[in-house]
């Protein structure tokens, strides 16, 4: 494998936001997984994934919350520590969660800089687009790499009606404006959430930075999923996602057969047992 192929590559050091985009220029695809815990984030770390996300979907698959909103950066600042300290390759992104940068620029600083300094991020994320022009613009010129997503933004849900496509129509147009503006700002890439697919294709080639696609077709430079909806844990999964395993059935299976030997005595046996 050549040591310039960002999907395994060298494991010798941290993947970067340059290696991103040199990644863009010769047109390699490259996968981002969701992480939360350490030793998740060993095991995507070990498989090649080069970009892991602590997204503010710990919510609802690890807080048990039914939205993204609730979540604080308090919360996330633990998950992204061990994320970190779990992996050796993989850049790590962090969510700035819902109204932790809206505010003011001088707010989405402070706390980035947090997950920055107290976390050990290597970059952050927050959403929408040129409404927020003036925080990416902010984070980059303080050396806070940004990613930015458009498109479906959970933050946003109950202003867009529910978790529904976006960027139909004239739309379209709109999201394409706040793309381009986002790049100039300095965004390292964009995340694009649910979105049609031939719009996707035009944004990814109308950027020089990456475009990270969930629910947004093949056109895009990345795919990124929550574990837990790919490995089969979450129980109704969104249309775009695509079950590699089904860890839900095996965890209860593993369950039920600790319990059934546990009541009938045959755990633990003399192998599990001191003398």
């Amino acid at each position: 494998m050549s040591s310039t192929t960002l999907y395994g590559g060298v494991s010798g050091r941290r993947v970067t936001v340059r290696d991103l985009a040199a990644a863009k220029e010769r047109g390699e695809r490259w996968p981002m997984i969701t992480a939360y815990d350490a030793m998740t984030a060993r095991v995507f770390d070990a498989a090649g994934i080069p970009v892991l996300l602590v997204g503010d979907s710990a919510a609802m698959v690890v807080y048990g919350y039914d939205s993204t909103l609730p979540v604080t950066v308090d919360d996330l600042l633990s998950l992204t520590a061990a994320v970190v300290r779990g992996s050796s390759r993989a850049l790590v992104v962090a969510d700035l969660p819902f109204g932790s940068y809206q505010t003011s620029p001088g707010q989405a600083l402070e706390s980035a800089a947090r997950f920055m300094k107290e976390a050990g991020a290597h970059a952050v994320k927050l959403e929408g687009g040129r409404r927020v022009v003036p925080q990416v613009e902010a984070l980059v010129s303080a050396g806070v790499p940004v990613m930015a997503h458009l498109g479906l933004t959970p933050q946003s849900v109950n202003a867009l009606g529910g978790y529904r496509v976006q960027g139909r129509g004239e739309a379209g147009d709109e999201l394409m404006a706040d793309a381009k503006d986002l790049e100039r700002a300095g965004a390292f890439s964009v995340v694009l959430e649910c979105v049609p697919a031939d719009l996707a294709e035009r944004v990814t080639a109308s950027l020089s930075i990456p475009t990270i696609g969930i629910g947004a077709g093949a056109a895009t430079d990345a795919q990124v999923l929550v574990w837990q909806d790919m490995m089969g844990l979450t129980p109704s999964p969104a249309r775009f996602v695509k079950r590699y395993a089904d860890l839900g059935a095996e965890l209860d299976r593993a369950a039920r057969a600790f319990a059934d030997e546990v009541v009938g005595g045959s755990f633990p046996g003399p192998e599990h047992t001191y003398s």
